[in-house]
């Protein structure tokens, strides 16, 4: 059990955000051990493929990431230094870390150093660049497809924590952010199998960030020199992967057509034309002109985050799938 005591001044030093670099870290352990996240089984499998037909060798970026975990070294784990890194700014940060520091945090790893991390602990300047290379080849194979769903989750349940915590205070916030988490008394009791301490914060605050690969479990990052933080799943993560919503109503598809009442069905959350491709199917020219008929009856509106672009459904079509999916009335 962790305790995690609070001071007036951490209470108000609270704080959000998202970590691409992490979920590339959390999201090996699942690829590594796939049995152990049967929530992402469909994701893993697909993944585990693509890997295998790769030129890819990730092996570096595996071997920091032990499993089964006990500990993840802060080298490619450190906690985000802004609400919404992308995953440039973190791998500029990484790529810039002190040799000094790369070889302690190796020699503080247990068990023998694996071969493949020797390059980095030799030369960690040439090393780090090629970490680099490794998270950012994975990452586009791996995650990139999917992040802007991702990032809704993760949006979603911070928004969610916002409200939580003008609403009730810590108090509320805490009480159904995790299973495994409990607040009592000015102190967060973390559920933790491996560690059992109590840490005072000292004013250092807390920094919470969703992630989608942690669950089922709950990560902390106490060591210094950054803020303590605690990973945990976010809301809505079963949800993730599900084909339900694949599912078109049959009275809309008998006016729209079958395609494109699936995808808007599938917009339940934003989604680019690569991710809606992948969920549905069909061709990415395919999802583009349907979505861009969509867009002009009204039923759809485009906007950008960063370098993607996400469709969204309108109030109109969220009215038409409600109607379609409602029962029947009798007509009177």
């Amino acid at each position: 059990m962790l305790r995690l005591v609070f001071t007036a001044r951490d209470l108000a030093d609270i704080r959000f955000g998202f970590s691409p670099l992490w979920e590339v870290v959390a999201s090996v352990r699942v690829v590594k051990d796939p049995d152990a996240h049967p929530m992402h089984a469909e994701w893993s499998a697909q993944v585990r493929r693509r890997l295998a037909q790769t030129d890819l060798d990730w092996r570096m970026l595996s071997d920091l990431v032990p499993v089964p975990t006990r500990s993840i070294p802060g080298l490619i784990s450190p906690p985000p230094v802004v609400p919404s890194p992308d995953l440039e700014l973190e791998l500029r940060s990484l790529s810039a870390m002190e040799p000094d520091r790369v070889r302690d945090i190796l020699d503080k790893m247990p068990g023998p150093r694996p071969s493949s991390l020797e390059p980095l602990y030799a030369d960690p300047v040439a090393g780090l660049r090629r970490l680099v290379e490794v998270v950012r080849g994975y990452w586009d194979l791996v995650l990139a497809p999917h992040w802007p769903r991702l990032l809704r989750l993760l949006e979603d349940d911070v928004r969610y924590r916002a409200h939580r915590l003008t609403d009730g205070g810590t108090r509320l916030l805490f009480a159904d952010l995790n299973p495994r988490i409990r607040w009592h008394d000015n102190t967060l009791h973390v559920v933790n199998n491996h560690v059992t301490r109590s840490v005072e914060l000292a004013g250092r605050g807390l920094l919470l960030v969703p992630s989608v690969f942690v669950w089922p479990r709950v990560f902390a990052r106490l060591d210094q020199p950054w803020q303590p933080t605690l990973r945990y799943p976010p809301r809505g993560v079963a949800r993730l992967w599900s084909r339900d919503r694949l599912d078109p109503p049959a009275a809309l598809a008998a006016v729209l057509g079958r395609t494109r009442t699936m995808l808007l069905a599938a917009l339940d959350a934003p989604g680019s034309t690569t991710e809606l491709a992948r969920q549905t199917g069909l061709s990415a020219g395919g999802v583009s002109q349907h979505l861009t008929a969509l867009r002009a009856a009204g039923l759809v509106e485009a906007y950008r985050r960063g370098r993607y672009v996400l469709y969204a459904r309108t109030s109109v079509a969220e009215s038409l799938l409600a109607g379609a999916t409602a029962p029947n009335r009798p007509v009177r």
